[in-house]
């Protein structure tokens, strides 16, 4: 059901060798690149029509607008189940604690008398976020976009998610609902490529945005990256994955249940448990089973997941080299489960999400642990972070200098223009001195 890949014995390669031993999805965004071209030219040039389109061609639903009437989302959060609508509200509350937290405020330093450098935090004006709409519906997704945008101060907050055939063309209810909660009334019935085509163009129903964020398939990953530069993004998303790090302390139970819950997001969702424990290998391999019995979405996503090339159970010598194996694949969700499981988290480098001991499984932080669940995948963690207030910011220098402190350092600033062969640019300075370099 899940493969082994043993790495007992020598000792572990280092950097990109590592990381080859290790599972990994393939996901070949520039391959869908060819894929996605066409349908962002269209939008391009044929707005919320070409979106309509290819909507009825991906979605099978054709739609008269793009945008969801403000009635809708009314009625949806009207008739929302008061259980799902208190989770939600919760889920809200515990995200908004979080991501207040993280707002930047304006900062000046004095780098000698007279001469300031203050670094200004500004929101984005306008942000398209993207919500999936395919295998599932996630009302979650919705929170963890909308909330960090708007403790941001982002005035302009879009959310396109797909219509749905079911639901008259528009999104999922739930999503409409979780829309109505955030205050958020600018929401369309797009998906895929179109839909950040849609964000990144614009069309007579929407206007074009700066930013696009949220998480989505191959097809809005390879959008984001065709138009990157017209739009900023938060990254190109890719499958699901979480690593467990176990030693003989963890409960099979529970990491059976954790891979089994990351799997039923997709059939290339990746679950990887790292243990120094061939006890805990083998007593989650025989847990699984009975769990996987027990619950849905068993043939079409977790068969696949845990039997992919991107699952395993990977066996190591102890845990300092799993703190290294588990570096080196660098998770979107990763769960320490060990003895002193804290020291052992503090030790991680490389990860989206951290989550300690057996009572913070991945689950708690896809609802309502207050942190976010946009993170970065595919190996991504090494040198990115999640989504965040910071996503939704831009950092200004603002320089202020006196005459008296700009002739204290003309003569450095000279030398470096000359050295670098562009003398205008000491000569910019030279001009307001009469074309002389001020005596120190």
């Amino acid at each position: 059901m899940i493969s082994r890949i043993d790495l007992r014995g020598d000792a572990l390669p280092e950097g990109g060798a590592l990381r080859d031993l290790l599972p990994r999805a393939e996901f070949d965004v520039e391959a869908a690149l060819e894929t996605v071209r066409p349908i962002c030219e269209d939008v391009r040039h044929r707005g919320s029509a070409a979106v309509i389109e290819w909507g009825e061609k991906f979605d099978g639903v054709r739609l008269e607008s793009i945008r969801v009437p403000a009635g809708a989302i009314a009625e949806a959060v009207e008739r929302l189940d008061p259980a799902v609508r208190a989770a939600l509200e919760e889920s809200i509350r515990r995200a908004r604690l979080v991501h207040r937290e993280q707002r930047r405020t304006t900062h000046t330093t004095q780098v000698v008398p007279g001469g300031t450098v203050t670094e200004k935090w500004v929101p984005v004006e306008r942000v398209g976020l993207y919500v999936p709409g395919g295998r599932s519906v996630y009302p979650s997704s919705v929170v963890m976009n909308v909330v960090p945008a708007q403790e941001a101060g982002v005035e302009g907050i879009a959310v396109a998610s797909p219509p749905q055939k079911d639901f008259g063309g528009l999104p999922h209810p739930t999503i409409l609902a979780a829309c109505a909660l955030l205050g958020v009334d600018e929401v369309y019935a797009a998906g895929g490529a179109q839909a950040v085509a849609m964000f990144a163009y614009g069309t007579a129903e929407c206007l074009p945005v700066d930013l696009v964020t949220g998480p989505g398939n191959i097809y809005v990953a390879a959008a984001k990256r065709l138009l990157k530069g017209r739009i900023g993004i938060d990254a190109e998303a890719g499958p699901t994955e979480i690593a467990i790090l176990a030693d003989s302390t963890a409960d099979p139970v529970h990491v059976a249940a954790d891979l089994i819950s990351q799997a039923e997001h997709d059939p290339m969702a990746a679950a990887v448990l790292v243990t120094d424990s061939e006890e805990l290998a083998a007593a989650t391999e025989a847990e699984l089973k009975p769990q996987i019995a027990a619950t849905k979405h068993v043939t079409d996503r977790i068969e696949p997941a845990l039997a992919g090339r991107q699952s395993a159970i990977v066996l190591v010598n102890d845990l300092a080299d799993g703190l290294k194996v588990v570096d080196a694949y660098a998770a979107e969700h990763l769960e320490i489960q060990t003895a002193d499981a804290a020291a052992v988290a503090d030790r991680v480098r490389n990860a989206g999400a951290v989550f300690v001991g057996p009572w913070a499984p991945v689950s708690l932080g896809d609802y309502c642990a207050g942190s976010n669940h946009v993170l970065p995948t595919g190996g991504c963690a090494c040198h990115s972070s999640g989504l965040s207030v910071q996503s939704f910011l831009r950092g200004i220098h603002i320089v202020d200098y006196t005459r008296d402190a700009l002739a204290e350092v003309t003569h450095h600033v000279v030398t470096l223009a000359e050295a670098e062969d562009l003398p205008a640019h000491g000569a910019a300075l030279k001009a307001r001195f009469g074309w002389k370099v001020p005596q120190q």
